[in-house]
C-alpha cells in the first residue's frame, strides 16, 4: 500500500510542491536508492539485532514518512521523505523473508507464498483507497460549463473559491496517506509486542545451529540466484509497465482495451499468488518454479511470435501473469531446502529484484525509443525466460552436489561416533539412547536363555522327590548372566520380556 499509494496521488504531490508532474521524477530515483540502501542496511543489522525490532522500526519508520509527505511544500523534503520510505521498505522486505524463514523453516513455503500474496493485495487496495478520498473532489475541479447537465444545482463560484477547493482537495488527499500511515503504525505496534517477548537468546542460539547448514556452492548459489532474481523481476515490471504502451501501438487497442489487457496481467498475477498458497502444502518449491518456468517460456514464445493475434495475445498475457506470480516466493523457499539464507543472502536477493526493476525497464524504453518498429518488450520476455529456464538447472545441480556432499559427511560423522560410542566406558542409560538396536538383540537373547531356565526346572522337578526345591533356586540366575541391570536398564525392558515370554 504504501508503494502503489504514489502513482494515484502523483498529480497530487506535485500540486503541492508547485511543480508540474515532468518536474519531480527525481522522487521515484530518490524512493529507489533508499530501497537499495535499506535492503543493503538490513541485511547487515538482521545479522546482528533482533528481527522482531527491525520490523517494527522499519515500519514506524515508513509510518512517519507517510505522515509528513502530505504536507510537504518543498520537492527536496518530497525526495527525502520518499527516500525514508524506501529505505524503510527495503528493510521490511528483506526482514519479512528472513523472519518467515526462521519462524518456519523447512515448512515456511505456504506462509512466504501468503507474505509476497500480501504484496499484491496491497497494491490493489492503496488505488482503490486513494480513489475513494479523491473522488468527490473529481467534479469541482471540471469546468462550469461541463456542469449544466447535471441535476443538482451548483452555486455561483466566488473570488474565494479557488483557496477553498485548493484547501479541501488537500484534506482529501490527506487522509490516503494517513489511513495507511495509521495502519502501519498499528501493525509496527503488533511487532514491538513480539520483541518484547522474544529473546536474543534464542535467536543467538537458533543462529549457531543453523551454521553448519551452509552448503559446499553456498555463495555460487547466492550469486545465481541474485541473477536469476535479476531477470524475473525486471521481466515482470518491464511487461507490466509497457504492455499498455504495445497494445495500443503494435495491436492497435483503444485505452479502454488496452487497460483490460494491463489489468488481465496483474490480475492473473494476484490471483496465482492466492492459489499458490495452498499448493505450496502439496508441491515442493524446485517443482512450483520448474512449472512457471514453463509457462512463462511457453507464453513468451507466444507472445513474441504470435502476439499479433488477439487470441494470443490475451491468454498470452494471462499465462504469463500467473506464471511469474510464484518464482520469487518459490526461489527463496527451494533455496532454503539446501542452505541456511540469513539476513545478507536476503538483502542480496532483493538487490538484485530491485536492480532488475530499475534496469531492464530503463534499457527497454531506451531500445524501444530507437527502434519504433520492434516490439521490444515480447522479445525481452523471451530472453529473460530463456535465461532464467538456463540458470534454473545450473542451480540445480549445484544444489544437488552439495546436498550429496553433506548427506556422505553426515554419514561418515554418524559411522566416526558410533564408533566412538561403542568404545567409550557409557553408563548403561546412555546406552539405551544411542544404541536402541543392541537393547533389541540383548531382548531375544534373554528370552533364549528364559526358555533354557524353564525347560532346565521342569527337567529338575521331574527326576524325583528327594530333590530340594531350595537346590534351584540357588543356582545363579541366566539374567545376570546376560548383564541386565534392575536399576540401571531400560525402563520398558522387563516389561516387554515378560510380555514375550507370555506370548511364547
Amino acid at each position: 500500500m504504501s508503494i502503489a499509494v504514489l502513482g494515484p496521488t502523483f498529480q497530487n504531490l506535485a500540486q503541492n510542491v508547485r511543480r508540474n508532474v515532468s518536474d519531480i521524477y527525481f522522487v521515484f530515483v530518490g524512493r529507489s536508492l533508499g530501497y537499495l540502501g535499506g535492503s543493503v542496511l538490513g541485511g547487515v543489522l538482521f545479522d546482528c539485532l533482533n528481527a522482531h525490532l527491525l520490523l517494527a522500526l522499519s515500519m514506524l519508520g515508513t509510518t512517519v514518512g507517510l505522515y509528513g509527505i502530505p504536507w510537504c511544500k518543498k520537492s527536496l523534503l518530497l525526495t527525502v521523505l520518499m527516500s525514508v520510505i524506501g529505505a524503510s521498505m527495503g528493510v521490511l522486505d528483506t526482514g519479512g523473508n528472513v523472519l518467515a524463514l526462521n519462524t518456519w523453516g523447512p515448512e515456511a513455503g505456504p506462509h512466504m507464498q501468503a507474505l509476497h500474496f500480501s504484496f499484491a493485495i496491497g497494491a490493489f487496495v492503496a488505488p482503490i483507497l486513494a480513489k475513494m478520498a479523491l473522488g468527490s473532489s473529481e467534479p469541482r475541479d471540471l469546468p462550469v460549463g461541463e456542469k449544466g447537465n447535471q441535476s443538482a444545482p451548483r452555486p455561483v463560484p466566488t473570488a474565494s473559491a479557488p483557496l477553498a477547493l485548493r484547501h479541501r482537495l488537500g484534506a482529501e488527499f490527506l487522509w490516503s496517506y494517513v489511513v495507511i500511515g495509521t495502519y502501519l503504525l498499528v501493525v509496527s505496534f503488533f511487532f514491538f509486542i513480539l520483541y518484547s517477548k522474544s529473546g536474543s537468546a534464542r535467536d543467538k542460539s537458533k543462529a549457531a545451529v543453523q551454521k553448519h547448514r551452509v552448503a559446499k556452492h553456498h555463495y555460487a548459489l547466492i550469486v545465481l540466484l541474485f541473477l536469476f532474481f535479476f531477470c524475473y523481476v525486471g521481466a515482470e515490471v518491464t511487461y507490466g509497465s509497457y504492455i499498455f504502451t504495445y497494445a495500443k501501438v503494435f495491436a492497435e487497442m483503444n485505452e479502454n482495451e488496452a487497460a483490460a489487457l494491463n489489468s488481465v496481467f496483474w490480475g492473473a498475477f494476484a490471483a496465482c499468488r492466492g492459489v499458490a498458497i495452498f499448493c505450496a502444502a502439496c508441491l515442493y518449491p524446485g517443482t512450483m518454479i520448474l512449472l512457471s518456468l514453463l509457462g512463462s517460456a511457453a507464453a513468451s514464445s507466444c507472445l513474441a511470435f504470435l502476439a499479433r493475434h488477439a487470441a494470443s495475445l490475451w491468454a498470452g498475457t494471462a499465462v504469463y501473469g500467473a506464471s511469474m506470480a510464484t518464482i520469487f516466493p518459490s526461489g527463496i523457499s527451494w533455496l532454503e531446502q539446501y542452505t541456511v539464507i540469513q539476513g545478507k543472502a536476503a538483502s542480496l536477493f532483493v538487490v538484485g529484484a530491485a536492480l532488475g526493476e530499475m534496469c531492464i525497464p530503463a534499457a527497454v524504453g531506451y531500445l524501444q525509443g530507437r527502434f519504433s518498429h520492434v516490439p521490444v518488450v515480447m522479445y525481452t520476455a523471451l530472453a529473460t525466460s530463456a535465461v532464467t529456464v538456463l540458470l534454473f538447472p545450473v542451480m540445480y545441480g549445484l544444489a544437488k552436489a552439495s546436498g550429496e556432499g553433506e548427506a556422505k559427511t553426515r554419514v561418515s560423522e554418524s559411522e566416526d561416533r558410533k564408533a566412538l560410542l561403542s568404545n567409550s566406558g557409557l553408563n548403561e542409560d546412555e546406552e539405551d539412547e544411542e544404541d536402541a538396536g543392541e537393547w533389541n538383540e540383548a531382548d531375544f537373547e534373554v528370552i533364549e536363555m528364559n526358555d533354557t531356565l524353564r525347560n532346565s526346572v521342569v527337567d529338575t522337578s521331574r527326576k524325583g522327590p528327594g530333590d530340594s526345591p531350595a537346590k534351584i533356586s540357588l543356582q545363579p540366575h541366566p539374567d545376570d548372566a546376560s548383564g541386565e541391570a534392575p536399576a540401571g536398564g531400560s525402563p520398558g525392558r522387563k516389561t516387554t520380556n515378560a510380555d514375550r515370554e507370555k506370548n511364547d
